[in-house]
């Protein structure tokens, strides 16, 4: 199912039929280092992630992680959507992209469209995202949304620590 599409993109429900992509995204090391390693071993591991955590965000929340794809031709070349984590008060976004779409503008343009679709679809007035200090790429995307800088604070109760941003 299409959600938004923006000039150069389409952001749609991830399937279970997007598991080989998926598997990639999951293991490329951009994700294992600022995202964190998923376990992601297989293809079917993929699907039981997108099964248990994309789509279940669906089903649970009305929105979730969206599979991005290049209106053009429909390579998929990341993710980007909203998150309901219950380690912090709002709703984020959160996004990643292959190695070859980064720093073409992918990020900004399916980020804003998917704030606007928050706000506008189920009334967010805040969004927050959250990412490791190390993750200057990200961090320069978040500001660029419009978000600020709110607090440091150890993710999952872990030894981890992630930087919360937050709209206002």
């Amino acid at each position: 199912m299409i959600v938004l599409e923006t000039e150069r993109l389409i952001l749609r429900h991830a399937t279970v039929g997007d598991a080989p992509f998926m598997f990639k995204l999951l293991n490329d090391p951009s994700w294992i280092e600022f995202i964190g390693d998923r376990g992601i071993k297989t293809v079917e591991d993929a699907q039981n992630y997108i099964l248990d955590r994309i789509i279940k965000s669906y089903e649970e929340n009305g929105f979730g992680l969206f599979l991005t794809v290049l209106k053009k031709d429909k390579t998929p070349i990341g993710l980007c959507g909203l998150v309901n984590r219950p380690q912090i008060e709002d709703v984020d976004i959160g996004f990643a992209f292959m190695p070859g779409f980064k720093g073409k503008g992918y990020g900004y343009e399916s980020a804003s469209a998917v704030i606007k679709y928050g706000r506008e679809k189920f009334g967010l007035q805040k969004i927050a995202a959250i990412t490791v200090k190390e993750n200057v790429r990200s961090i320069a995307l978040i500001k660029k949304l419009g978000l600020r800088y709110e607090k440091t604070f150890a993710f999952d109760g872990s030894s981890d620590m992630a930087e919360l941003y937050v709209s206002d």
